[in-house]
């Protein structure tokens, strides 16, 4: 070869990784676009959330608990295990993290996770990477950087809250730690979706199991914390890990580092598994040559009854086991609260109040089933949508079957289906206080769990509105009502704004039942709101293109 060509051959290699380096921030930027509004969303609730709380502690909180206080408040096992094991309380970074800190690491874990299967498991399937693939980039390193994007929005979210809290004039050490934890817990389930989207095939599934390790983490952080025999179960879940950790405490640095080693590994495997697949495929694959299942596909209700039956199975198990700790720890919390009358009024506070009855109790817990079963609405909405775009349904509007009559039964099915998971909460959260004597009957609890409905289905609506007019941010739109609407009333209520501030809130006009009766006017007011927005949606929907 002559030093001519051996110039040559140097151009034309550093030529290649020069296209790949622009392939590369190509890559880069587009996994950007696609999540930078709901990067934008979680940063700021994580920050500001932190900081609000951290910032009215003295006037919500201040010297009131004593040294008594905080040890009854941590010997009590139903508070530990709703809560979390209360550590530091007199500190306003410690009340924060205590009363923040799962709440917001589930947020950063449902957004990681689901972001991660719908920008790399979702996309993959709709076609959208097979042109992308066929450059000069291969399918692991797409991943790769789509992966990195998704990690690095908990890390800011994570500093965000550190500097919040710091801010705030929590000490800095502390602060520093919670942020770090919430930042590895986020980064553990985007490595979690992003290894669930590598091992299936669909993007239902992927989230699915995704989903699932989430509430088995959770599950465990609630066993390890209220029963001291089965501790050992927090280092085997990500929200005990960071628990563990205490910050404004013990500042534990090994728990940290052990999250920090998982979501590595969980990383590292799911680029292992990118390498050893097809395009558009998974690990796990569907029998080939099965027969044919033609159950329930005659109709288009039964269409949608078929597709709705396994998600609801899922949804149903997690609410249900949600009801049944709720009637489980129903005497134990009241009788703490009974002799602990300060946390009852900082309860009433933060928007928790009638705590010191067993049907004051699940009144107040029932509401909370507004925000999951709302959720599932703008989910199955959302999946209608998704299937739209993804193509799915082109073959069956092909057919004599229009938009509407589809959307029409998807509706009817899914608000069956919100109706089922009311009557499994309320079953098993009956079945709950029984097993302990508390004095809650059958009666009472399903109609606490149905009065939460009309607030669910305002999810409902609004993600029907978004399917009509803003198809790509449906299931955003859809939780608005619910997860938005009761995020609301708690800053409201803990900051003490204007009392027209707090009601806003849909949360606001729910009435506490079983401990009350229900407030027909509310609940029909809210329902009528649900059916004009779920029928400017249907106008929306018939008039725009399809995957418009």
């Amino acid at each position: 070869m002559t030093a001519v060509d051996l110039r040559a051959a140097r151009d034309d290699g550093a030529s290649g990784r020069d296209v790949a380096g622009s392939a590369g921030r190509k890559v880069i930027g587009l996994a950007l676009r696609q999540v930078r509004r709901g990067a934008v969303i979680v940063v700021v609730l994580v920050a500001g959330m932190s900081a609000m709380v951290a910032a009215t502690y003295a006037g919500t909180v201040g010297d009131a608990l004593d040294a008594a206080a905080l040890a009854a408040l941590a010997e009590n096992p139903a508070i530990r295990t709703l809560f979390g094991t209360p550590v530091a309380l007199d500190q306003a970074g410690g009340f924060t993290v205590w009363r923040t800190g799962t709440v917001l690491g589930v947020l950063l874990g449902i957004w990681g996770l689901l972001a991660a299967t719908r920008t790399m498991r979702g996309e993959e399937d709709a076609g959208r990477w097979d042109l992308l693939a066929a450059g000069r980039l291969p399918v692991a390193a797409i991943v790769t950087r789509h992966a990195t994007v998704l990690a690095a929005v908990p890390l800011v979210a994570g500093l965000a809250t550190a500097g919040a809290l710091t801010a705030a004039g929590t000490p800095p050490h502390g602060a520093l730690l919670h942020g770090a934890g919430l930042a590895l817990l986020g980064v553990y389930f985007v490595a979690a979706g992003a290894l669930a989207a590598q091992l299936f095939p669909t993007r239902g599934a992927a989230s699915g199991a995704a989903m699932a390790l989430l509430g088995t983490g959770l599950l465990a952080r609630m066993l390890g914390d209220g029963v001291d025999a089965l501790g050992w179960l927090r280092w085997l879940s990500p929200f005990g890990l960071v628990a563990l950790v205490q910050p404004y405490a013990a500042n534990r640095l090994l728990p940290l580092a052990v999250l920090a080693a998982v979501a590595a590994g969980l990383l590292g495997a799911a680029l292992v598994a990118t390498r050893h697949r097809d395009l558009r495929g998974g690990w796990f694959v569907a029998p080939a040559g099965r027969p044919p299942r033609l159950w329930l596909l005659g109709s288009l209700p039964g269409f949608a009854a078929r597709r709705l039956a396994g998600p609801l199975l899922g949804w149903a198990i997690g609410i249900a086991g949600y009801a049944l700790l709720i009637g489980v720890v129903a005497v134990s919390i009241t009788s703490f609260l009974a002799d602990n009358t300060r946390f009852a009024e900082l309860a009433a506070a933060a928007g928790f109040g009638g705590l010191g009855s067993v049907e004051g109790y699940v009144a107040t817990m029932y509401a909370l089933l507004a925000i999951p079963i709302g959720a599932f609405v703008a989910v199955r909405i959302g999946a209608l949508a998704a299937d739209e775009t993804d193509r799915r349904l082109a073959l069956l509007y092909a057919q004599p079957v229009t938009r509407h009559r589809l959307l029409t039964a998807e509706l009817a099915v899914t608000v069956a289906g919100a109706v089922l998971l009311a009557l499994a909460a309320g079953l098993a959260s009956w079945a709950g206080a029984a097993r302990v004597g508390a004095p809650l009957g059958l009666g009472a609890a399903l109609a606490g769990t149905a009065n939460v409905l009309p607030v669910a289905l305002l999810s409902l609506g609004a993600a029907v509105l978004a399917l009509g007019w803003l198809p790509r941010v449906v299931t955003l739109v859809g939780v608005l009502p619910t997860a938005g609407g009761f995020l609301w009333q708690v800053l409201a209520d803990s900051t003490g704004a204007p009392a027209w501030v707090g009601r806003l809130s849909p949360f606001a006009h729910l009435a506490p039942v079983p401990d009350r009766s229900p407030d027909g006017g509310a609940a029909t007011l809210m329902l009528a709101v649900a059916t004009a927005l779920v029928l400017l949606g249907i106008l929306g929907y018939r008039r725009r293109d399809l995957r418009g």
